[in-house]
């Protein structure tokens, strides 16, 4: 039987990176070769993606894509000193190039040592436009022992940095300070760390390195002891200097410097290594005081993530005018990224993503065509074009950005499981004067505190929560209970910030078999209400109790309904609900078909007991009506445009909710009310939550809530100002679009006078 084609792939792969090994060996071409340059330029959304451009005969040109393959791609990707080509792209994604079109038709096996090796039309042979220029995405991992092998005699400067990896090297003193700010700067080439001279090292270089390893910003350091450990370290200099400009996501995206000239224990002999000393975001500092001051007030940010899996990633959304929207993909390309990261607490983008690809937003879309030089300390002084129409929530951006290097990961692990996603949470704890693994009370274990633990492993979103493991059989050693009474708010970075017991726990049932356990997900669907259908099909209805008893029998009406006689009047505040799953995963009830609950009464299946709450509250926030209702019917009442549905309540049919579909509950069907009978008039808030005890896993569960202003004056009710969410507090400044770009100004009478 012929193994199967994964395998013949991963074989191909090997060899060809054992081909390009050899050909590192060995940097030899067989006679006539012509010699050449690669590098990857234009718009990029990744720093190891790009045009492909040929630096041949003293001049930078590009690819057209006739005929170009994958295996081509793999070529120049290697070229590079990436392990392999993920893809390539026509049609001059990544911008029209400059200059000549070097080649044309180019045909590889893909075993070639460089581009010039392959068949094509001849160098300067081509037929084709900048509008054809090729683009590749390369894998992420570096070739192992790659030596960046210039083929320039000048104009060096004009191509990127090409090594094998960046570190920061603490000294001793710093080595157990978590994050690592400080160090020493070295990059590996051809197997080797080497440090680079600091005759030429900029401020605009430490900016970029301190983005790469997850961090906001830089600072000086004490060159006293770094001038002393200098004269008994040995030194092993890289040839080259680095020029970046700041605004680069990555050291691989800056131009190389001069070369240096390597002379033994006299190079750069009147310079050091280069060190470079960082600032963490605050949500990393060991104390706030030590983090980076965000660009305007911590306790109102004028930009959020929202729907990302892990850390530091999500859909970029901006607050104007009080309203939170979002932002369009076009233009969309790493400075902007990196700028919305760094205002955030991270460090430079390591994605700009496009396409809605970590969910859509609802609400406006606030800025389109976005264009940041990448000093910027907040989006909102970047340009956008403002006239810019047509962009919907399938063109929503987000961002991945770097993070700090915290060991969360080491701390949590998941045992037993069928697969690395799943398992017993097991914790490591001190007791006795070490460090032990144990496991997770299961007592009120729920989806958000499994939902901090999949964050924390960096596996995305909870599936499920577990509060029974005995069918994974985890370590033997690590059954005993070493934390207990966990909650968790779901903003926590780790479990250790959720509320818990500490030292004295407090668990009856024990660790074992009743310890808790979680599934996780790398998507996860979100359910969203549509506050303005709710505010526009409010309205009071009067009826008669003998045809609400079946509402009755499910508790959809208030305590005094119980006494109240056949022929009285309840008096009803009715809406329509039109719920959208905007996530990247199906929403499904959690219970299977065989344990949905049948109401006689009504005659239908419940999937989830409680799907929403619906609550008048006063203004202090104290309840005075309230209703629920449960998912007799989850399916897709409406698709978005070439979405097919695939949910149907009839003949006792699978329930869900679609993504880029809506369920709408109408107002004239039972329960889709709040009983008002008792209120008295006056002024309230209106709040429904979807999905109130988090029964199903959601990538953002903060869009679950939607409030509105209600007016009742005893006859007539008014819906106004729905929201979802927190309202955002706008009372100490506003956000004004002015020119292109936002501009904040205080309320204060002073404010305009400055």
């Amino acid at each position: 039987m012929p193994p199967p084609c994964s395998l013949l792939c991963r074989l191909a792969t090997l060899l060809c990176v054992w081909a390009l090994c050899q050909a590192q060996l060995d940097t030899k071409l067989p006679p006539g070769t012509p010699i050449i340059q690669l590098r990857l330029a234009g718009d990029k959304h990744k720093h190891y993606e790009g045009r492909v451009e040929v630096y041949y005969n003293g001049e930078w040109g590009t690819v057209c894509d006739d005929d170009f393959s994958i295996h081509a791609a793999n070529v120049v990707c290697r070229e590079l000193g990436y392990v392999e080509a993920v893809s390539w792209s026509p049609s001059s994604k990544y911008g029209k190039g400059e200059g000549r079109i070097w080649l044309d038709n180019v045909h590889c096996s893909g075993l070639e040592r460089t581009l010039a090796q392959c068949e094509s039309n001849g160098f300067g042979v081509s037929d084709c436009k900048h509008s054809e220029d090729v683009g590749v995405v390369c894998s992420q991992r570096r070739i192992a022992g790659f030596k960046f092998i210039s083929t320039l005699t000048n104009n060096v400067e004009s191509l990127n940095v090409q090594v094998e990896d960046v570190r920061i090297r603490a000294i001793s003193s710093q080595r157990k300070r978590v994050p690592m700010t400080e160090g020493y700067l070295e990059v590996k080439d051809g197997g080797k760390w080497r440090q680079i001279c600091d005759l030429e090292w900029t401020e605009m270089n430490s900016r970029v390195i301190c983005g790469m390893y997850g961090f906001p910003g830089e600072k000086r350091y004490n060159t006293k002891v770094y001038k002393l450990l200098s004269k008994r370290r040995k030194k092993n200099y890289w040839g080259f200097g680095v020029n970046c400009t700041g605004n680069e996501a990555s050291l691989h995206g800056c131009k190389l410097g001069h070369k240096v000239e390597l002379r033994g224990n006299t190079t750069c002999e009147k310079g050091l290594p280069v060190v470079v000393n960082c600032v963490p975001g605050r949500a990393f500092a060991p104390s706030h005081a030590q983090g980076f001051s965000k660009a305007y007030r911590v306790e109102q940010p004028l930009v959020r993530l929202r729907g990302g899996a892990n850390i530091g990633e999500g859909r970029v959304e901006v607050l104007k005018n009080g309203e939170w929207g979002t932002v369009c993909d076009d233009s969309w390309n790493l400075e902007a990224a990196t700028v919305v990261c760094r205002e955030l607490g991270f460090g430079s983008a390591k994605e700009a993503l496009t396409g809605g690809k970590l969910g859509q937003g609802m609400g406006p879309v606030h800025m389109n065509e976005v264009k940041c030089s990448g000093f910027e300390k907040s989006l909102t002084e970047c340009y956008f074009n403002r006239d810019a129409l047509g962009c919907s929530h399938e063109e929503d951006a987000a961002v991945r950005c770097n993070v700090p290097a915290m060991g969360f990961q080491n701390r949590l692990r998941l045992s037993g499981g069928r697969n690395p996603f799943e398992g017993r949470v097991e914790v490591l704890a001190e007791k006795n004067g070490s460090l032990v693994w144990g496991t997770v009370c299961s007592d009120s274990w729920g989806t958000i505190e499994a939902t901090v633990v999949c964050r924390q492993l960096g596996l995305g979103f909870a599936n499920n929560a577990f509060q029974e493991t005995w069918y994974w059989s985890g370590d033997v050693s690590a059954d005993d209970v070493v934390m207990s009474g966990v909650r968790c708010s779901g903003t926590e970075m780790t479990l250790a910030q959720c509320l818990h017991h500490g030292k004295h726990l407090d668990c009856p049932r024990g660790g074992g078999r009743f310890a808790a356990g979680v599934s996780c997900s790398e998507t996860a669907p979100d359910l969203v209400l549509n506050a303005q259908v709710v505010e526009h099909t409010t309205y009071l209805e009067d009826r008669p109790m003998y045809i609400l008893q079946c509402a009755n029998e499910e508790h959809c009406l208030s305590s005094s309904a119980a006494a109240a006689t056949s022929s009285s009047y309840r008096r009803l505040l009715r809406f329509s609900s039109q719920i959208h799953n905007n996530g990247l995963t199906d929403f499904r009830p959690r219970a299977a078909h065989n344990s949905w609950i049948w109401h006689e009464c009504h005659r239908h299946y419940h999937s989830m007991e409680v799907f929403t709450h619906y609550d008048l509250l006063s203004l202090n926030g104290t309840k005075v009506a309230e209703g629920h209702k449960a998912s007799f019917c989850l399916e897709d009442t409406q698709c978005e445009e070439g979405i097919e549905k695939r949910y149907e309540c009839a003949n006792f049919g699978q329930q869900g909710i679609t993504v880029g579909c809506w369920d709408t509950y109408r107002h004239d069907i039972d329960c889709q009310w709040i009983d008002v009978t008792d209120v008295v008039p006056g002024d309230y808030i209106f709040q429904v939550v979807i999905n109130p005890n988090f029964e199903v896993a959601e990538s953002d569960y903060t869009n679950n809530v939607m409030k509105c202003r209600c007016r009742y004056d005893g006859h007539r009710i008014w819906m106004y100002n729905c929201y979802i969410g927190e309202r955002p507090e706008i009372t100490g400044y506003n956000i004004i679009e002015c020119d292109g770009h936002f501009d904040i100004f205080d309320y204060w009478p002073n404010a305009l006078n400055r």
